[in-house]
């Protein structure tokens, strides 16, 4: 390369500075390597006031992220502040400025890629995300590279290591929800506000971005189905154990034969003997099924600070190879190849389900509530019912029902009605049980 390329950081957190120390202690190896030179001319803060690693120069800071974009020492712009505003102020200027950008914001593309894509083919400027989905694991090269001569059939992942974290804790340790999600708060493995990680968008916005990789078009956030953790009890994961299963936050990503693609985030029921269900921890992993490489699986570090790092200066390295040397269509980072495509309404997909009714107990439950089942076509596989070992005397007990596949909506109407009968106290729980073979 004839000469060092300069890097623009907007936002120098926890990622940004494991940038700059992964650069700093392998920047000869990665020469090596590659043939590519890079340095961090410019660096995005919010708050010039703040500690700083020792190393950086003061004069690389600024408050005005204009000045890393517009600076014309800076080749390659990567955005590591978060958010969908500013981020893509950002990002939109440096695309337009015919600047490659690195970044890992994965609400940022999920929610805005259209727009964003596009301009990146106007420019032919190219996004590199990798950092976006499951930290430290090469899933998106993979997909969008090794994976370039398969249909992509399938894939399922863990990619959200804050509710994994909290279900295997109370898988584990017996905790309450409360208390694990306070325990994952205090070793930092949680935000004080964790609303994203908990209630499944986090990990839904990095399913979307797999599925626009692997089916080429861009994905609409509100044809989605995601549900989160919050409603998980101790209860169900009970439950779980005994009938052989694990609790996980699950996505999936799933092509049709007649096209649709199934898209939903949710906690399901993972056979125990799945490898997925031995993905513990902050540990992400995702099962790819292609049709011509069959089943492969990718397992790793889903976030933290050195995985991070580890994706952005991988896509830096990429982003630096094409400067001066892209042609028209042809760079490397994403572009959509349909026009549209659909998004399988959630009611029309199928899975077999675990079902828990809080019921009265009363002669007559079971037969009740199996009766509007049959009505329904609803298959029974079987039904459970533990005596309370804290109170075995109690008058309300739980009552388990794992129903055969049927569609989701035919489900929720025949749930309505049993909801309704006398005997039943309160809205019934429902897990999908996952057939990942």
């Amino acid at each position: 390369m004839e000469k060092t390329l300069g890097i623009g950081l907007a936002g120098f957190g926890t990622v940004g500075t494991g940038v700059w120390e992964t650069l700093e202690r392998n920047l000869e190896l990665i020469l090596k390597r590659t043939g590519v030179e890079v340095e961090i001319k410019r660096i995005a803060v919010r708050d010039p006031k703040k500690a700083r690693l020792k190393d950086v120069p003061t004069e690389a800071f600024t408050t005005d992220w204009l000045e890393v974009v517009n600076d014309p020492d800076v080749d390659i712009v990567v955005e590591l502040i978060g958010g969908t505003t500013t981020a893509f102020d950002i990002v939109a200027s440096a695309l337009s400025a015919g600047k490659p950008v690195v970044t890992g914001n994965k609400a940022l593309l999920a929610e805005r890629g259209k727009e964003l894509f596009s301009l990146s083919l106007e420019k032919d400027t190219p996004i590199h995300f990798e950092a976006a989905v499951a930290g430290g694991i090469p899933i998106i090269k993979t997909v969008q590279d090794s994976f370039v001569g398969n249909q992509i059939e399938s894939m399922a992942g863990i990619i959200n290591g804050t509710s994994n974290y909290i279900l295997q804790r109370m898988t584990e340790a017996g905790l309450g929800y409360e208390e694990a999600l306070g325990e994952a708060q205090q070793l930092g493995y949680a935000e004080a506000d964790p609303t994203l990680d908990v209630n499944g968008w986090d990990a839904a916005h990095k399913a979307i971005l797999l599925a626009t990789l692997a089916y080429g078009f861009i994905i609409d956030p509100t044809k989605v189905y995601v549900r989160g953790i919050e409603r998980v009890r101790s209860t169900d994961i009970e439950f779980a154990k005994r009938l052989g299963f694990v609790v996980k936050l699950l996505c999936v990503v799933r092509e049709h034969e007649d096209g649709t693609i199934e898209l939903r985030t949710q906690p399901s029921f993972i056979p125990g003997s799945h490898v997925l269900a031995s993905v513990n921890g902050v540990f992400n992993a995702v099962a790819v099924i292609g049709d011509a490489a069959g089943e492969s699986l990718f397992y790793g570090r889903g976030a933290g600070k050195d995985p991070t790092a580890s994706s952005v200066v991988a896509d830096i390295v990429e982003a630096a190879r094409s400067v001066g040397e892209m042609k028209p269509g042809s760079h490397r980072g994403f572009l959509p190849y349909k026009d549209e495509g659909k998004i399988m309404d959630i009611e029309d997909t199928q899975t077999p389900y675990y079902v828990r009714f809080d019921v009265t107990d009363e002669p007559g439950v079971v037969a009740k509530i199996a009766n509007e089942l049959a009505i329904a076509g609803i298959g029974i596989a079987g039904t459970h019912s533990p005596v309370n070992a804290d109170d075995p005397d109690a008058d309300f007990v739980d009552m388990v029902f794992q129903l055969h596949t049927c569609r989701f909506g035919l489900l929720k109407d025949t749930l309505k009605k049993i909801e309704a009968l006398s005997c039943v106290n309160a809205r019934p729980v429902v897990f999908r049980i996952e057939n990942l073979t």
